[in-house]
């Protein structure tokens, strides 16, 4: 803590008895120190400042800790003296008054003056400065700080510190200047800093945060860089606040230049034992290539790994870029040499409060005692930036004890990583569903993420709970486990319940920086229960339900022509599924290689996206099969500014691997997701016995599905980028088929083996000389088909276009769809229009 300075007459009276009184101002002092005068500052601490260092500096850092008025330092014989005079006045109380925006507690930690401590008026006036920080950072630059002390009985004082928090001053406007390749919109949309506008209440993004500007400043650089403008340099970035607008015009001047290809690529190594030749296959960028200071980053990191795998730990490569303006060619050589041989002595890691020293010293590929690479630095420090467990990290380095010794110093500043959040939305899909979750991205300072969520809604309901250990057993290697309980309500789409409870043992194997492999484990219990009651009668041929199945006492009596009344009328569900109740267990193991390349999770507009998943169940429990999907999507932004295509494939088989016929459960049920347009489920083959029945929900899967799509998305013409709001246009085709579960279930109503004859031998879909099976409720005759017939079971094509409104609300994403069927078989089922929300608050 620092407390007011004493006296400058006196202080510079205290330095002169001191360079006075020792031989040399420099030499360390005397081992015998004696401090007198102190009363609540320790002894030993006035002693630490005078041990083995310079008089002058032990003296003015004395002063400088504001707990001192007078430091009288002289000598009695071979011991050294050291007289103080504390500051008198103690602080009782540090108070805040005016402030609702930031809270106190936030407030105590900025300031230095605290409880019980001495006071200081220069410290005082330095916590006004610290106060008014805190306030700049949270938007609001209007705000004002006074202090006073107010005497209290007790000879102490009550410091008050009055703030005036003013409006919240945040960037009215950006203005970009000398761009001419990529319109403003484009490249506010590379910026985390954004414009005051209708949405200001519920984002702090607009917030005027020089720290935020600068990193959007290197993103537009990187950003130029990657596209191929290799001159591309911002001239400056100017941010003035305008007291008639209320906020900052923040301008951005910066020179494009054009756009440049690879001329040429080479190795230059003049390390003697590592060729040029070898070290090709590292290279990310080739002749011909449009230039991307990216990939040239890359290529500098590859190759220093592979000159440091043959041994030579000095080594640097450092690339170096002849431009010709004239033909817009670049001729890149990667040169490496050796470099420096400085060893790190110490790697100091500060300002973190909550995570724990050994999850920053992990991200680094080399530690104390390593040679000293700054490719290898400037990865560590990029890993750090993306963990979002800090604020700011910043590396820089010192000299140590030795020629040959450098000191890395990792400063960090932390922030929040745990979040609560209700969420609650609507889809076509799902209905009405809302979620509860607690998540923390870095729990108790390990790194480790954990999230827990409850969840109710319409035809949905669970619980999950997820945890991931990015650093299992001290290697890259990510580890965790998934455990749920879900259930899913019969609805209009689908004719049974569904109860699954299980768990997931996961693991995360990165083999290159794009490409990753997940093998896990999975376990589940599937309970599928078909609900029977008056507003769902989906099983009343089996369970009649009086008043409600026809020909029992109340209803309608049986057409036994099964033209307008019987069982079957009001919603049975087919007998496939009835056949599927009742708890299976699956245990399965799996894996996903994963492909990644996009340049922004939220919102790519260049890279891939591929994954390849298998799933083997038969490990034990009930369930024999092997799943294989694979999905690619592809983000490439169009000539046009800031449009957007994509592209996307997937594929899935489903491989029966026992000796019964698959379960409908396990097959493929799409819709939406595979052609837009279609309802959920409503592509494929389907239970068409009765159709004049309502079986839209009797949907009964493949095996076998394909589907391609294209989108653009844009832009809205005159709506203000930062709403969030873009549009779309899309082409969906795909299908879905090869169902090969049963399709005679005699045994299963009851008939005896030589009654369930083949379904080619029935007589009106009955086998020949069956009885007719009754209600065992009140022996009312029915009679139900053993057999079902299976529509749509081909690899006919769906086709659809449609139109999209996608908004990333600060409540959550929302997007709207409305899809024009093209070409459908004559059981699928449409639906034009879906919608799928939600919010966080």
């Amino acid at each position: 803590m620092k407390f007011r300075r004493g006296l400058k007459g006196r202080s510079a009276l205290a330095v002169a008895l001191v360079v006075g009184t020792l031989a040399a101002p420099n030499q360390a002092f005397a081992e015998t120190i004696v401090v007198e005068g102190n009363h609540r500052v320790d002894a030993e601490t006035i002693r630490s400042y005078f041990v083995g260092g310079d008089a002058n500096d032990a003296v003015k850092k004395l002063y400088g800790t504001g707990y001192f008025s007078d430091v009288q330092v002289s000598r009695r014989g071979s011991t050294l003296v050291v007289h103080v005079v504390e500051n008198s006045t103690v602080i009782n109380h540090v108070v805040f008054t005016g402030n609702s925006k930031v809270k106190s507690e936030d407030l105590e930690k900025e300031v230095q003056l605290k409880n019980r401590g001495a006071y200081s008026r220069a410290v005082a006036d330095a916590d006004v400065q610290r106060i008014m920080d805190v306030y700049r950072r949270a938007g609001r630059n209007a705000a004002s700080v006074t202090t006073r002390t107010v005497e209290t009985p007790n000879g102490t004082v009550d410091v008050v510190y009055d703030i005036k928090e003013g409006e919240k001053t945040g960037v009215k406007e950006i203005r970009f200047v000398g761009n001419q390749a990529y319109s403003s919109g484009r490249l506010l949309g590379l910026m985390d800093t954004t414009e005051m506008n209708l949405l200001s209440f519920f984002k702090t993004s607009d917030v005027f945060d020089p720290d935020r500007l600068a990193k959007d400043a290197e993103a537009i650089r990187r950003f130029y860089l990657k596209n191929g403008y290799a001159d591309f340099r911002i001239i400056g970035v100017d941010p003035v606040y305008d007291p008639a607008q209320g906020g900052y015009i923040v301008t951005i001047s910066l020179e494009e230049g054009g756009v440049y290809h690879v001329g040429s690529v080479q190795v230059e190594s003049h390390i003697n034992g590592v060729s040029d030749a070898a070290l090709q296959p590292s290279l990310q960028i080739h002749a011909g290539d449009t230039y991307d200071g990216d990939a040239v980053q890359n290529t500098v990191l590859r190759l220093t790994k592979e000159v440091q795998k043959q041994g030579y730990a000095f080594s640097q490569v450092r690339p170096r870029g002849d431009r010709d303006p004239a033909t817009h060619t670049v001729a890149i050589a990667f040169v490496v040499e050796e470099g420096p041989r400085v060893y790190i002595e110490r790697i100091n890691i500060r300002g973190n409060t909550a995570t724990r020293d050994y999850v920053i010293r992990r991200e680094f590929d080399i530690g104390e005692g390593d040679a000293y690479n700054k490719v290898l630095v400037d990865k560590a420090e990029r890993r750090l930036n993306s963990l979002g467990f800090f604020k700011k990290v910043k590396i820089s380095n010192e000299p140590g004890s030795a020629a040959d010794r450098i000191i890395v110093d990792v400063d960090v500043e932390e922030q929040s990583t745990g979040s609560f959040s209700v969420s609650g939305g609507y889809s076509t899909t799902e209905g009405f569903i809302a979620e509860v979750s607690v998540t923390q991205s870095n729990f108790l300072g390990r790194g480790d993420y954990i999230r827990t969520s409850l969840s109710y809604g319409q035809y949905t309901k669970g619980i999950e709970l997820n945890y991931t250990e990015p650093f299992f057993l001290d290697n890259r290697l990510a580890a965790g486990f998934d455990l749920y309980s879900k259930m899913s309500s019969a609805s209009n789409y689908a004719y049974y319940s569904n109860w699954v409870t299980g768990g997931t043992i996961r693991f995360g194997i990165p083999l290159t920086d794009d490409l990753s492999i997940a093998p896990r484990y999975s376990l589940y219990n599937s309970q599928l229960t078909i609900p029977n009651n008056s507003s769902r009668p989906y099983n009343d041929c089996t369970y009649p339900i009086w008043g409600i199945t026809p020909g029992t006492p109340g209803a309608l009596p049986i057409d036994y022509t099964f033209g307008t009344s019987s069982c079957l009328t009001n919603g049975e569900a087919s007998l496939a599924l009835k056949q599927a109740q009742g708890n299976w267990l699956t245990s399965m193991i799996g894996y996903t290689l994963a492909y990644n390349t996009i340049d922004n999770p939220r919102d790519p507009h260049n890279g891939i996206r591929a994954e390849l998943k298998q799933d083997f169940a038969g490990v034990g429990g009930d369930s024999n099969f092997l799943r294989t999907t694979v999905d690619i999507r592809g983000y490439h932004e169009l000539y046009f500014d800031n449009i957007v295509g994509i592209g996307h494939l997937q594929a899935g088989n489903l491989l029966n691997t026992g000796s019964q016929p698959l379960r409908i459960v396990d097959n493929f049920n799409l819709g939406p997701s595979l052609v837009r347009g279609f309802a959920p489920g409503g592509i494929g083959p389907r239970d068409v016995t009765n159709l004049y029945t309502n079986n839209n929900g009797n949907a009964l899967g493949g095996t076998d599905y394909w589907g391609a799509s294209l989108e653009a998305q844009f832009p809205i013409w005159g709506v203000p980028r930062d709403l969030g709001l873009k549009g779309a246009v899309y082409a969906d085709a795909g299908s879905l088929w090869n169902y090969q579960g049963m399709t005679n279930f005699g045994t299963y109503l009851g008939y005896n083996s030589a009654q369930a004859l083949s379904c080619a031998y029935m007589t009106n879909n009955t086998p020949t000389g069956a009885p007719k099976r009754t209600y065992a409720a009140n022996g009312v005759p029915v009679q139900q088909t053993p057999c079902i017939n299976v529509g749509s079971n081909n690899a006919a094509v769906r086709s659809s276009v449609g139109l999209g409104l996608i908004w990333a609300s600060p409540m959550g994403p929302i997007r709207f769809n409305y899809s024009f069927v093209l070409s459908k078989a004559n059981t699928d089922v449409t639906q034009a229009f879906s919608f799928t929300g939600g919010t966080n608050f």
